[in-house]
């Protein structure tokens, strides 16, 4: 009888090979899981750290002066001090922080790739135009301030510079957090240094349209805050850095926003914030932290594809005319319509869809 029952145990799980291709299958699908699990967790992290972690280390801080432990404080705030204007000099970068492996599960949620069409020489600087901003520029952040999608590898010799709002570097906390990816402030002292001072192969990466595209970023719709963005390309000729269109597939798609109406309340109060403090309060959702269904801070796991064009040549005048601004504005931006028309139906966009340029 024992002989019979253990025969039918294993006529019903099958030979050895069946077995173990189940173990085998029973183990990819835990593994999957907990990918899943961990990309979510390394997104989660770091749309906290962009929405809170400045706020709540400044807290934290002010809390533990008024406590036995204010030493620590106050020697964090005297280092402070000392190492103040280190983020106009070029930051101070990790390659250690920048090749963790929580960004390699960031870039996989998504997914987000770095396309490279052209070679960049390490003899010259580079400004990049990155569009459009989307809702927290995922794919700036990813490609640029991580190695996650090889950056380093596809442009060898490059030192890549994100360019974010100077108000992040008076943070504590944040500003070390931040310089450690390779980010910078986005002000002439800063952009100077790294441009003039900081040797060649260089490339600042700026996102061009800012707080004002991004007030009317939407999923479906592709359009650029452009036509009247022109001092990123007076300081490519005060220093003679070579101006790199990119173009980031899919950076609208990750977040679903309510846009305001030009006149309306909502918009009025956005511009306000947006004139005065430096950034432009959106009312928007993604997903939610458990279910793809809910609304919650998680964005949607939509593809993002940044594709880095061909660099343009721009020559060094130390005191540039209105003219001459103008003139390589427009080749900035006919190179960034092409870029856009080459690569839009190849990253899942109709041949007739059109750059709208604002």
């Amino acid at each position: 009888c024992k002989c019979n029952c253990i025969s039918f145990i294993f006529i019903s799980l099958g030979t050895g090979s069946n077995i173990l291709s189940a173990l085998q299958d029973l183990f990819w699908l835990l593994k999957s899981k907990v990918e899943k699990q961990l990309q979510i967790i390394s997104v989660l992290q770091w749309i906290l750290t962009f929405l809170i972690m400045g706020i709540a280390c400044t807290l934290i801080l002010m809390y533990i002066l008024c406590t036995d432990c204010w030493v620590i404080a106050a020697l964090y705030l005297a280092w402070l001090v000392f190492d103040w204007n280190t983020p106009k000099k070029g930051g101070r970068r990790s390659q250690w922080v920048r090749s963790w492996a929580i960004w390699r599960y960031f870039r996989d949620y998504f997914p987000i790739r770095l396309v490279k069409t052209h070679n960049l020489l390490t003899t010259r600087n580079y400004i990049f135009g990155y569009h459009p901003h989307g809702i927290m520029g995922l794919g700036a952040f990813c490609n640029f301030s991580t190695e996650a999608t090889g950056v380093s590898q596809k442009f060898p010799g490059i030192r890549p510079y994100l360019a974010t709002l100077a108000g992040n570097f008076r943070m504590p906390i944040l500003r070390d957090y931040l310089m450690s990816g390779g980010i910078c402030p986005v002000n002439r002292d800063s952009i100077d240094y790294i441009l003039s001072k900081n040797g060649s192969g260089n490339a600042i990466i700026i996102v061009v349209g800012g707080a004002a595209e991004s007030l009317n970023c939407t999923a479906g719709k592709n359009s650029v805050t452009l036509k009247n963005r022109k001092g990123f390309v007076k300081l490519a000729l005060r220093h003679g850095a070579d101006l790199v269109p990119v173009y980031s597939f899919g950076e609208n798609e990750v977040y679903k926003q309510v846009i305001f109406e030009e006149g309306s309340w909502g918009r009025w109060v956005q511009k306000k914030f947006q004139k005065h403090i430096g950034f432009a309060p959106c009312i928007f959702h993604g997903r939610g932290l458990f279910s793809s269904t809910t609304w919650g801070l998680l964005p949607y796991s939509k593809p993002i594809t940044t594709v880095v064009g061909e660099p343009i040549t721009i020559p060094k005048i130390d005191n540039p005319s209105q003219k001459d601004v103008d003139f390589y504005h427009s080749i900035y931006v006919d190179s960034l319509i092409k870029l856009f028309d080459k690569y839009k139906s190849k990253f899942g966009l109709p041949e007739t869809e059109v750059l709208e340029v604002n």
